[in-house]
């Protein structure tokens, strides 16, 4: 395929933008309401962690199959089926209120964003080649739009309507307004096997150390971003804080992230050493998660306030990683695949281990203490990356 030029390539901008904000809200919208929910339900901490968890996990499990629904269906009519996926489920919420529902929403919700997130990189990877790095930074700038909304409204629709159901299937609003604007957007696939290239020579990514150091980051960012959308909340609330002012914290770190995306997303193209990205992230990331041990307002508004700005790259360097290691197109979409597949399952495990914590002890010091343990993680997976370029 050609690279998009001119009103095209504005409207399929405009299309990522819109099919890429569906794909957090139905996650990070339980986060500020897990208290509220866990009570009416009368449901563990445990059990409710796995709202985040089971999405999450699904987006690892189903990632390998956006190869073969691309080859199948083309990305024009592939994406849009998943986007409608995810509204029908999203929608649902609202009138299914029992936990198993919840469950099954969370099920079909996560296979729907594991086909649609490898096929749009891929899909970004082939039209966009020469903007890939901003490209991206848009894609995670729609993603953190996604959940910033949703973190930042879902406290409020259920204040204003006294319905957590209505807080959560609200959202499928928005897949609505996407799929319209896709299916003008974009054109008709010319061929639908152009996904795999076979006459190009491919690196096995599972049999390759450089992609399961990739892998092992990507899990690691994916599991601080999940644990901090899911448990942020919850701690605030546990200090002191009322809903609505903890859902406030969460919104927050995420305008953060939103706003804080744009801008490193284009030093990231202008300045493109991604593994001194990765450190100064960290850097202000471990102070970030450092305050939130003071049990303060001040602390916990100004960590909220750090981390937003660690995830703004963490997680589009993370996609862009595996693009800069593929030596071809058939390399970018398999590891791709793997990293996005290993690690989203690798995000699903954190926010369930503290949800087990937290029954087991009532305090959420130790949630702190994960988040510590994941900041190390991370610097140890950058150190690696590091080395094994050398």
């Amino acid at each position: 395929m050609q690279q998009m030029k001119g009103w095209k390539f504005i409207l399929a901008l405009v299309a990522i933008f819109l099919i890429s904000i569906n794909l957090r809200p139905s996650i990070t919208s339980v986060g500020p309401l897990l208290n509220t929910i866990g009570e009416d339900l009368q449901i563990s901490n445990t059990k409710m962690s796995l709202l985040t968890s089971i999405p999450v996990f699904c987006m690892g499990l189903f990632a390998p199959l956006a190869v073969q629904f691309q080859k199948r269906m083309g990305y024009r009519m592939a994406i849009f089926f998943f986007v409608t996926l995810i509204g029908i489920a999203t929608f649902a919420r609202l009138f299914f209120t029992s936990y198993a529902s919840l469950l099954v929403t969370c099920f079909v919700l996560g296979f729907a964003i594991a086909i649609i997130s490898p096929m749009i990189n891929a899909f970004i990877k082939e039209k966009f080649p020469e903007q890939l790095a901003l490209v991206i930074g848009l894609y995670s700038l729609a993603i953190g739009a996604g959940a910033t909304i949703s973190a930042g409204f879902s406290g409020i629709f259920y204040e204003r309507f006294n319905s957590w159901s209505f807080a959560l299937g609200i959202w499928g609003v928005l897949a609505i307004v996407a799929m319209i604007i896709w299916l003008i957007a974009i054109d008709k696939d010319k061929t639908v096997n152009d996904v795999t290239v076979t006459d190009e020579a491919a690196r096995n990514p599972w049999k390759t150390k450089t992609a399961w150091l990739l892998l092992f980051y990507f899990g690691l960012q994916t599991s601080l971003f999940f644990s901090l959308t899911t448990w942020l909340s919850p701690i605030a609330m546990d200090e002191g804080f009322s809903l609505l002012t903890a859902g406030s914290i969460l919104t927050t770190m995420s305008i953060v992230q939103l706003v804080s995306n744009i801008f490193i997303s284009m030093l990231i193209q202008r300045y493109p050493n991604r593994i001194a990205w990765l450190y100064g992230l960290l850097a202000i990331g471990a102070l970030g998660v450092a305050l939130l041990f003071f049990e303060a307002a001040w602390a916990t508004w100004t960590g909220a306030i750090i981390l937003g700005i660690t995830l703004s790259g963490l997680f589009p360097i993370g996609l862009i990683l595996p693009l800069d290691e593929a030596k071809n197109k058939r390399e970018a979409n398999e590891w791709s695949a793997m990293v996005l597949s290993g690690g989203f399952m690798m995000g699903a495990i954190t926010p369930l281990l503290i949800g087990i914590v937290y029954d087991m002890t009532g305090t959420h010091f130790y949630t702190k203490v994960i988040y510590a343990l994941l900041f190390i993680a991370l610097f140890i997976s950058v150190y690696l990356i590091q080395r094994n370029r050398k």
